[in-house]
């Protein structure tokens, strides 16, 4: 995922001992440093608050700057100490100017009042859809790299939505990643691999094993003539695996004109396969649907 081994480590960190938390407590999130002097100050007050109100939900982590300098990163942390307050995975407010034991509850009082802590119970139901639609708008934009990145984080959120992992799924699919999808694809629990988002992005998988170098897509495309319907069912197959589901479609709509019965119905059968893979809903595929039925019925 453009990681490296130790950033991800940084990351899985932060996972556990901040987002995993805050998906049910408010999270005090304190980045320090041995060195810095007003940290050393600062950091009795933050405990006592955090221990005042443990019964409400509220817990302390701290990130060293100097150990941890991805994450710190990644929050565009500056000056030190910098606090915020995390919920469900999220910064909801800017603590770092509460100096004082009052204006840090003042504002943490202002939090619990708006947010469903739930401190010793389960998750709150999360609504994951907005974050779904951000991936899905992030790889129709050809950015697979950050769709992956998206529905990674909504996976860990709700492993058992299937929108999220399916997404999941073609995001690495479209990114390359082919054994990274196998692996999640494998690891699913059997009722959600049965899912129409995961069967949809398996779909995508199996076509995406066939993409070939330029040359050898070119050679196919070369011997796609009609007296050949092995060779022109090899191209499609080729082509939609290349990103050129235009060329894929048009070459089996004509072997079905041609011989709609040939090879037991496998250009036909290829269409559909097409048709699961990219979304039953896309435009695209209710525009060919449509040229399917005129070729079938017109």
């Amino acid at each position: 995922m453009g990681l490296s081994l130790d950033e991800q480590k940084a990351v899985d960190r932060f996972r556990k001992d901040v987002v995993e938390p805050s998906m049910t407590s408010l999270v005090i999130l304190d980045f320090w440093a041995e060195w810095c002097g007003p940290c050393k100050a600062l950091t009795p007050m933050l405990e006592k608050v955090a221990a005042d109100y443990a019964d409400k939900g509220v817990v302390l982590a701290k990130v060293n700057v100097d150990e941890e300098q991805f994450i710190a990163a990644q929050f565009q942390v500056r000056p030190i100490p910098t606090v915020y307050a995390m919920f469900q995975g999220q910064p909801v407010a800017d603590l770092t100017n509460a100096r004082s034991e009052s204006q840090l509850k003042g504002i943490l009082d202002q939090l619990l009042a708006k947010l469903p802590v739930q401190p010793g119970g389960a998750a709150p139901a999360q609504d994951v859809g907005p974050l779904i639609a951000m991936g899905e708008d992030a790889l129709a934009g050809g950015d697979a790299e950050r769709a992956a990145n998206i529905f990674m984080q909504i996976a860990e959120i709700a492993p058992d939505n299937g929108a999220a992992q399916g997404g999941l799924l073609r995001a690495l699919i479209a990114a390359g990643h082919l054994a990274e999808a196998e692996a999640v694809l494998a690891e699913l629990p059997e009722a959600l691999a049965k899912d129409a988002e995961v069967a949809r992005a398996r779909a995508a998988l199996d076509l995406a094993k066939d993409r070939p170098a330029d040359d050898e897509l070119a050679a196919l495309r070369a011997g796609a003539t009609a007296d050949n319907p092995d060779g022109q069912l090899a191209y499609a197959t080729a082509a939609f695996a290349a990103g050129e589901r235009d060329a894929a479609a048009e070459t089996l709509l004509a072997m079905i004109a041609a011989d709609r019965e040939w090879n037991e119905g496998a250009a036909r059968a290829k269409l559909l396969q097409i048709f699961e893979a990219v979304g039953l809903e896309d435009p695209w595929v209710a525009a060919t649907r449509r040229k399917l039925s005129l070729v079938l019925f017109g």
